[in-house]
């Protein structure tokens, strides 16, 4: 009953080899609009976009639910057909056990859930991964799979603005899998084959200059130089009356090597079943490897946009400034931080404007660590890639690994040169990688720390944090300008609170605003105020600009039990949670936990910012929310706050040791661990570091209609808050007492405001203060609400505050 879906053609779905009947076009663009963001749920003003473009009827919302029924139907069709019997009970137990329907409707939209190895272009962008990852006996065969998914045009039949623009990227991706497999192609000798594909190919693409060089030396190895010669005339006029330039560096060495028969782009020799790439004469690997001439400079653009990060250029500046550590090891740097932090950015802002310090050239390669699809690439596959880089004969290089890597090595001795490993996954796909002394520069990002290399190799450890306010704001101003800010300061400031200081979310919103004109800042602020909807919000489109893709590339890296602290941690109240606290929230044991709360720091869905101490970044909680199982979420918000209230009960009772009532409180469910507090000193400390955290505590227990917990919750609170002279805090607490009257039970509402009000809340002007005559005499307190105050001197009304005497507020609860 497996469903296939496909669109890099005619868009269609079969079920068992057989085609369902997805209804007219209109309805299959439905279907494709919600592939193209498959496993995600797609908001309906974005799928009427996509499906209309501009040219939306009125009734666009009752259409698409209309498309959407008959897709589900489509869709949910029992293999054999409905049952013409209905008291068949084998055709009704079929239809009881059918699959649920693929298409899903969610908060603020729908969503297709299937396999991504179920759509052929997820299989493509997955094949073509592992393809440029693998050996080349494997990567052949996994680039011809993967092309052979293609049947025509993508989206056939559809056009509309967002899927023309979808169309010429997947046609863009196509184009450079092509590239990858003729290099491969040519490598292996089989240039012959490659001729009549290489020519229509360059017809579609003539001033393509990679795949020129590929023509030239398949008709150069071809014995056709001449035409080679003429192919390389015609590109070189067509750029200077296009565009006004000359061929590339690369294109105009391979002419000067054709027109001198170099030997190195000769035919390669074939022995036995391997394939050599030496031209006759030429020394082989096993001899003398022919050295490294060429100046690499890999490093993608800079990026156009850079803001703050003073410091950490600072610290990469004396990291990797001078080469070589006392020692005499490479000078190697390690960027760490969660998706979207900027270390990319980081990286190749710092390598650009340093490319003085790397005479011999730069190395760049994405290790493709923390990627949605393939496997991060292998170190022998990214030291062939570098090898190649610097000028050496793919050929000619050895096949067991530990040569290669000498080889590498031998070749970058001494050398100044830059090798930036960007998305790294771990310690060990680095170590292979790094120099075997002094001479170059290695620097590295990736979400994890990579405390390993600092320990083997004396890396620096350069952690990213969030923006500072001012540096959100540069960012911001630099894609919309300052008189486009200045003009709703107020939308901005939400607009930026709402990223939560997340360079990518920044990025996002910004270019979302300035793509559109008409699109006020404060309509995206409004946007964004929906939590629902705020990931949906920073996306751009593409991996690399989506807040949601970041973060599920790392959370798809966790093991199963860090990946559920991920999911409770998220709902924790608060906006942090301690160790003991976060122990009882997952009901394990605190080694269980810190081992926990150890890996999701690690990838930085966490942050240890105070010993003990950890807390989640607002946008990382919203993508948590997105996994949490309601009823299991729901039983450890429980356990939490039976540790917030066991704990705080204990406490109440050494900072308050006068003989009042107090509630009975249930047994704390299985997991709970309420904290120990050995004295008024701890009982204090644990107060103050669980301030926040135990009011979040009973406001989610209101929420909640835990109306116990919050009125035992607000009594345990009221002492500390007393003793702190908390007023906003202390009116918070008294908001429970307001619960309490309004929903305890009677034996609870008649001795409320029996209770002694306690010790009055100190203001600034303490002259006026005054004292109960007894002990057993209650204090003088606040008036009840909806009263006001008459000045017996004046006569006048007014509110409480005017009193001589300070504000006292009574939490009594029982």
């Amino acid at each position: 009953m497996t469903i296939g879906f496909a669109v890099l053609g005619d868009i269609r779905a079969d079920r068992d080899g057989a085609c369902l009947d997805l209804g007219p076009a209109r309805q299959r663009t439905v279907l494709a609009a919600l592939l193209t963001d498959l496993n995600r749920t797609v908001p309906l003003a974005r799928l009427a976009d996509r499906v209309w473009g501009a040219r939306a009827p009125q009734r666009a919302g009752p259409t698409l639910y209309t498309y959407l029924s008959r897709l589900r139907r489509a869709l949910d069709a029992p293999k054999h057909g409905a049952p013409t019997d209905p008291l068949d009970p084998v055709a009704a137990a079929q239809q009881r056990t059918a699959p649920p329907s693929p298409i899903a409707r969610r908060a603020g939209g729908y969503v297709l859930l299937a396999d991504p190895g179920t759509v052929d272009v997820q299989a493509f962008h997955d094949l073509v991964a592992r393809a440029r990852s693998a050996d080349d006996d494997r990567a052949g065969a996994l680039f011809d799979q993967a092309l052979g998914l293609w049947r025509g045009e993508p989206f056939a039949g559809v056009d509309t603005p967002w899927f023309n623009s979808a169309r010429e990227a997947l046609n863009e991706q196509r184009h450079a899998c092509r590239l990858d497999r003729n290099d491969l192609q040519l490598r292996r000798g089989r240039h012959t084959a490659l001729l009549a594909e290489l020519t229509a190919c360059h017809e579609a693409h003539q001033l393509d200059e990679r795949l020129t060089a590929q023509l030239l030396l398949a008709l150069h190895r071809s014995g056709r130089t001449a035409e080679a010669l003429r192919c390389y005339e015609r590109i070189r006029t067509a750029l200077a009356e296009e565009l006004g330039s000359d061929p590339g560096p690369e294109l105009r060495r391979l002419h000067r090597q054709i027109l001198a028969a170099d030997p190195a782009i000769g035919a390669p020799r074939h022995s036995g079943d391997a394939t050599t790439l030496t031209a006759p004469g030429t020394p082989s690997a096993a001899a003398q490897p022919p050295g490294a001439t060429a100046v690499p400079r890999q490093l993608p653009c800079s990026p156009t946009r850079f803001t703050g990060r003073q410091a950490e250029l600072a610290v990469l500046e004396k990291a990797l400034g001078h080469h070589v550590q006392p020692s005499g090891a490479p000078a190697v740097c390690a960027v760490s931080g969660s998706g979207g932090i900027g270390k990319t950015s980081l990286a190749l802002h710092w390598a650009h404007r340093n490319t003085g310090l790397f005479p011999e050239g730069q190395l760049y390669v994405d290790l493709c660590g923390f990627g949605l699809s393939g496997e991060p690439l292998a170190p022998a596959a990214v030291i062939r890639m570098f090898l190649d880089a610097l000028g050496l004969d793919p050929g000619t290089l050895p096949a067991d690994p530990r040569s290669l890597t000498g080889l590498y090595r031998s070749l970058l001795a001494g050398r100044r040169l830059l090798i930036v490993l960007d998305n790294a996954a771990d310690a060990d796909q680095v170590t292979t990688l790094l120099p075997g002394g002094a001479g170059p520069a290695v620097l590295v990002t990736s979400r994890r720390r990579l405390t390993g290399l600092a320990v083997t190799h004396g890396a620096r450890l350069l952690p990213l944090d969030v923006f500072t306010p001012a540096e959100s704001l540069d960012l911001l101003r630099q894609h919309l300008g300052a008189d486009r800010l200045a003009a709703d300061p107020a939308a901005a400031s939400a607009v930026l609170d709402h990223c939560a200081g997340l360079p990518l979310a920044v990025a996002v919103a910004g270019a979302r605003t300035a793509a559109r004109t008409r699109y006020a800042l404060a309509d995206l602020a409004e946007e964004l105020r929906d939590e629902s909807a705020r990931l949906d919000a920073l996306d751009a489109g593409g991996p690399s600009a989506d807040v949601r893709a970041a973060c599920r590339a790392s959370y798809r890296a966790l093991t199963e039990g860090a990946a559920e602290a991920f999911r409770f941690l998220g709902a924790a109240p608060g906006p942090e949670i301690g160790l003991p606290a976060a122990a009882s929230l997952l009901g394990r044991s605190p080694a269980a936990t810190r081992s926990a709360l150890r890996e999701l720091e690690s990838v930085h869905l966490l942050q240890e910012h105070l010993p003990g101490r950890y807390r989640m970044n607002d946008l990382t909680r919203l993508y948590a929310a997105e996994h949490r199982q309601d009823e299991s979420s729901r039983r450890a918000l429980r356990r939490v706050l039976d540790f917030y209230l066991h704990t705080a009960h204990a406490g109440d009772r050494i900072l308050s040791p006068h003989p009042r009532r107090r509630p009975e409180l249930r047994p704390p469910l299985d997991g709970v661990t309420p904290q120990p507090l050995a004295d008024r000193r701890a009982a204090r400390s644990w107060f103050r570091a669980e301030r926040s955290c135990l009011l979040a505590a009973r406001r989610l227990a209101e929420r909640q209609r835990s109306d116990t917990s919050a009125r035992q919750l607000a009594r345990a609170l009221d002492g500390f808050l007393r003793s702190r002279q908390s007023l906003p805090d202390l009116r918070a607490v008294a908001a429970g007492a307001a619960l309490a009257e309004r929903s305890g039970p009677a034996a609870v509402r008649s001795t409320a405001h029996l209770c002694p009000a306690g010790e009055p809340a100190r203001t600034a002007d303490r002259s006026g203060a005054r004292r109960p005559a007894h002990p057993s005499r209650a204090p003088e307190t606040a008036a009840p609400a909806g009263k006001q105050h008459v000045d017996p001197a004046s006569g006048r009304r007014g509110d409480h505050a005017e009193r001589p005497v300070p504000t006292r507020i009574r939490v009594c609860l029982s």
